[in-house]
Order: structure tokens, then C-alpha cells, then sequence
């Protein structure tokens, strides 16, 4: 009878083991399972999620604001017209932001002694014409107005004054005339409208001083 149990005992002991090592091995292969259907759905989701962003940013550029520009003087006084000319599905603009650019960026250029300063760089508007001081909101220099708010079709129209050397500009007034009256007038344009991302545009408007209303308009891109 030792005998019988003995290897009764030792077939359980073995059929226990298979057991506890199928049952592992099929936990293991149930783990796997789960987590190559977890990288199968996070892969599904991503893929999903790049389709939706793709056709959410294919929406946002059909309805890039139109927005047009042109320098014109009338009566003596030099003005910038501006259109907002749609899509009407946007409806109304909710802040239109404009910024005269400068004809490059100096933010980098090194600061020489005895040259301007940082300062006087920045307060300096690199191009043919500003906003009027303080008309729609400009400030004493005349980089920006408030930001305006317009319905599709609607125009509006802002001041411009001549712009002024800085203190070290060779030539002084009359150089910096020459050097920048024919420039282009070049423009930051930032679009707000409520439920959508902003859109950030830019337009460089060629002068057509004394050209007929007619001529064609500038669109920010």
C-alpha cells in the first residue's frame, strides 16, 4: 500500500503541477491577449484621433478669415481700409488684431556700444507708416490700434502717419524719407472669433497712393 500511495501521490503531485503551469501559461498568453487588444484599441484611438485633427485643421483653414487691405490717401490724409469679406458662415469677428511689422526682425542684432539701445530698437517702427497717435486706441508710437470687431462685408478705416528715424539714423528725416516712403506697409493680422482657434496672418501691402478705390486689395495670408 506505501508503494500505491507513494505514486498515487506523486501522479497528483504531477497532475498539480500541470495544472498550476497550464494555468499560468494560459494567464500569461490571457495577458498578452489583453494587452495586444489594448495596443490594437490605444493604435485605433490614436488613428482615430489623427483623422479628427486632420479634418478639424482642413475646417479651421476653410474659414481663414478674409481679410483685405489698402493704403490709399484722400483729402490729404493717408488711410488703411480694411474689409472683412468672410466666409459669413464665421459670422462675426470677434477681435481683429493689427500690428505694423517691421521690414525685419532686430530682436537678435547685436547691441553695439555707443549704438542704440534695446530700447530705442524697439521703439522704432522699421517701415513707412504707423497707426495715427492715439486714434482707435494706438499709443504714442503707433505699432497697433485696438482690436476691432467687424460682420462679414463691413470695412473700416484707420489713420496713418509717417513714421520717424531714430536718432542715429544717417540722413536723419529726410534719408529715412527715401529709404522707406515706397516701402511696403507690412502688417501682423490676428483673428479672434468665439468657438474657434485664433488665426495668425500676415499681409505686406504695396503703396498705391492716389490710385483709384478700384485698385485691388491686399488679403492677409
Amino acid at each position: 500500500m506505501d508503494i500505491v500511495e507513494s505514486s498515487i501521490a506523486a501522479v497528483a503531485a504531477a497532475f498539480s503541477g500541470w495544472a498550476a503551469y497550464s494555468a499560468m501559461q494560459a494567464a500569461k498568453s490571457a495577458d498578452r491577449n489583453s494587452q495586444a487588444a489594448n495596443r490594437t484599441a490605444e493604435l485605433a484611438y490614436q488613428t482615430a484621433e489623427a483623422v479628427a485633427q486632420i479634418e478639424r485643421d482642413r475646417w479651421h483653414r476653410e474659414l481663414t478669415p478674409k481679410i483685405t487691405f489698402r493704403v490709399t490717401r484722400e483729402r490729404g490724409h493717408v488711410e488703411l481700409l480694411v474689409r472683412y469679406g468672410g466666409p459669413p458662415a464665421l459670422g462675426r469677428l470677434t477681435a481683429l488684431e493689427l500690428r505694423v511689422r517691421d521690414d525685419r526682425d532686430r530682436s537678435n542684432d547685436p547691441l553695439l556700444g555707443g549704438g542704440l539701445t534695446a530700447e530705442e530698437r524697439d521703439s522704432t517702427i522699421w517701415g513707412p507708416w504707423r497707426f495715427r497717435a492715439f486714434a482707435n486706441g494706438a499709443d504714442e508710437l503707433g505699432r497697433s490700434v485696438e482690436p476691432l470687431s467687424l460682420m462679414p462685408g463691413e470695412e473700416y478705416r484707420l489713420g496713418l502717419d509717417p513714421t520717424h528715424p531714430h536718432r542715429l539714423y544717417g540722413g536723419g528725416s529726410v534719408q529715412w524719407e527715401k529709404d522707406y516712403r515706397e516701402k511696403d506697409v507690412r502688417l501682423w493680422v490676428d483673428c479672434r472669433v468665439e468657438g474657434h482657434k485664433p488665426w495668425s496672418l500676415t499681409a505686406d501691402l504695396p503703396q498705391r497712393l492716389g490710385d483709384s478705390p478700384q485698385s485691388r486689395w491686399t488679403t492677409a495670408r
